[in-house]
């Protein structure tokens, strides 16, 4: 052989192995990821009940086989011929175990390169209290249903009891009445905005108790939830508004058929007692959202005690005209206002409370209370002219020091012609207490149509240079009663011709203090926690009350919500986002 024809020779074996090398190479960095697994949620149950333990897998080279363990115990296994998906699932029935003890599955994978995946796991606890059933809910309710303390509903978009979603009443439209038993759960969807509507002529039912509240909240697990997890509770009625007339009805923000109004002020849409609201709250449309309760037109005939809002997205409260009375509201923590009031609404509301966070704020400005006789502020009738006793409006701010958003306005905003009625309250820890906004409501003040008596505006201890932020930086806008509009230029204000701070300090019984200092309010009011209601001893707050007029009023002789007395105490809840809602109480 030449020279020439060996070199040919090694150069073409040197090829050769190089392809060889390469294809290896290549073949070695095409194997796919090894299989992973998500093992199904923790779970519980009675000794006896059957549970899936259950779990997804994925393996891209094709599974070979999975292992399930049961505390390191063979408890199933399985064999696949390449399939790249397997959705695992087996029933286990709870031995006979203490009490609280856990049994621990565990899933591992291989796939048919012989790669194993990481371990999964499923817990699945023994508990003496059963969980519930999950129940989805969609649609329209019609005659007698009741909802079932063992199992969840979750309301799949809008679920109307009752069938009148036109502008005309209907009496020939089916009508339903929903029975909700004491201790019974509701979650929303959050995909669908789940909302439930009571349509005209139809009611709830939803009387809890103490020790078995009825509980509206979002369908997340613990330390997910959030602010418009889902839509709300809403209540639709026949009672009057000054936005209609006769049968026809007005809807409510956000066009979901949400049709109220009518003519009968003592209509009946059933009773709500021992309620919670929790998580609710979306937006419809741009600045057109779903309360946490919404009422529109709620005649006088309806039950409302003891209800709580909680982080809810919007306002707490919203009464869209009516007549509806109410005793022990609590907002909390909401991000819009506390409490909201137009259409020509004119209920009683005795013992309500709203407290804040710091940074829970709407663009929109946030209030205690916010108060119209409509969005014009005009003289339709009848004007909206509610009549509150003990209200306590604790705002964002703890001390000087507190950063709180600047989107907090007033504890209470009464402006376009109303002519509300309050006794017996306290504000304090907001910008402004008190703004009585616009030449009508001015007049209104000072014809006796709009009423303030025995109202505490108490400020923050060195908070600027009158307990409002005045003077301080960054400067809120600072006043216990304005005296000044919003406008600019700014323009003075007038009751008759008295300034409104002055007007306010004339009315019987109230009184502007630069600290809450003395009050005999608890300080925990301001924080994330339990709240201590009740006044301290020796506090200002504890004398001084009046009883409003009329057959609904409870006697109480303190100023605020509270006395010596907390009507909050079992059935509320000050940290919903913790609370574990699977099981039965």
């Amino acid at each position: 052989m030449n020279f020439r024809r060996l070199t040919q020779s090694v150069l073409t074996l040197g090829i050769l192995s190089l392809a060889l090398v390469f294809n290896a190479c290549k073949k070695e960095e095409e194997i796919g990821p090894a299989p992973t697994i998500t093992a199904g949620n923790a779970t519980q149950g009675l000794v006896g009940a059957v549970v899936k333990i259950t779990a997804t897998i994925n393996a891209p080279e094709g599974l070979k086989t999975l292992t399930v363990l049961k505390n390191g115990q063979a408890f199933d296994s399985k064999s696949y011929t390449g399939q790249t998906t397997d959705s695992y699932s087996k029933d286990y029935t709870i031995e006979t175990l203490p009490i609280g003890s856990s049994v621990v599955f565990t899933f591992q994978a291989t796939d048919s390169q012989n790669q194993t995946s990481t371990v999964a796991t499923q817990v699945v606890s023994v508990s003496d209290v059963p969980s519930r059933t999950p129940v989805d809910v969609r649609g329209v309710i019609t005659g007698n249903v009741t909802w079932t303390k063992d199992k969840i509903y979750k309301l799949i978009g809008f679920v109307r009891v009752g069938a009148d979603t036109t502008e005309t009443f209907s009496s020939t439209a089916a009508t339903g009445t929903l029975t909700i038993e004491p201790g019974t759960v509701i979650i929303g969807d959050r995909a669908s905005k789940g909302t439930l509507i009571i349509q005209r002529g139809s009611k709830i039912i939803a009387n809890g108790t103490a020790d078995a509240p009825i509980v509206f909240t979002s369908e997340r697990p613990i330390g997910q939830r959030e602010s418009g997890d889902w839509g709300g509770l809403v209540i639709c009625g026949r009672a009057v508004n000054n936005q209609s007339t006769g049968d026809k009805g007005i809807q409510l923000e956000g066009s979901y058929k949400g049709w109220h109004g009518g003519s009968n002020d003592a209509d009946n849409s059933g009773s709500l007692k021992y309620v919670r609201v929790e998580y609710a709250g979306v937006p419809i449309n741009p600045n057109q959202e779903v309360n946490s309760f919404t009422f529109g037109s709620v005649g006088s005939g309806t039950t409302m005690e003891y209800l709580q809002a909680s982080y809810g997205l919007d306002d707490s409260f919203e009464w869209f005209g009516g007549t509806v009375n109410a005793k022990y509201l609590v907002a909390y923590r909401g991000l819009d206002d506390d409490f909201d009031m137009d259409f020509g609404y004119r209920g009683n509301l005795q013992f309500i409370v709203g407290m804040r966070g710091a940074t829970l704020a709407d663009q929109s400005g946030s209030n205690g209370f916010e108060v119209d006789n409509d969005g014009q502020g005009s003289a339709a009738t009848p004007i909206t002219a509610p009549v509150i006793s003990n209200a306590s409006l604790i705002g964002p701010k703890e001390t000087n020091a507190t950063s709180i958003s600047t989107q907090f306005q007033n504890g209470m905003h009464l402006r376009r012609n109303t002519q509300i009625k309050v006794y017996n309250a306290v504000v304090t820890g907001y910008p402004n207490g008190v703004y009585i906004d616009g030449t009508n409501t001015l007049a209104n003040a000072g014809s006796g149509s709009l009423i303030l008596n025995r109202v505490v505006v108490a400020g923050v201890a060195n908070w600027g240079s009158n307990g409002f932020g005045q003077g301080s930086s960054p400067a809120p806008i600072g006043f216990a009663v304005r005296d000044i509009n919003t406008a600019t230029p700014a323009v003075d204000l007038k009751v008759g011709e008295q300034k409104p701070s002055d007007w306010f300090a004339a009315q019987a019984g109230n009184k502007i203090l630069t600290t809450y200092a003395g009050l005999g309010l608890s300080q925990s009011l301001f924080q994330a926690v339990t709240p201590t209601f009740t006044l301290s001893n020796g506090g200002t707050l504890a004398t001084g009350g009046t009883i409003p007029s009329g057959s609904f009023f409870t006697a109480a002789t303190f100023i605020g919500a509270f006395g010596s007395e907390d009507w909050t105490t079992k059935w509320s809840n000050f940290n919903p986002g913790t609370t574990d809602y699977s099981k039965v109480k």
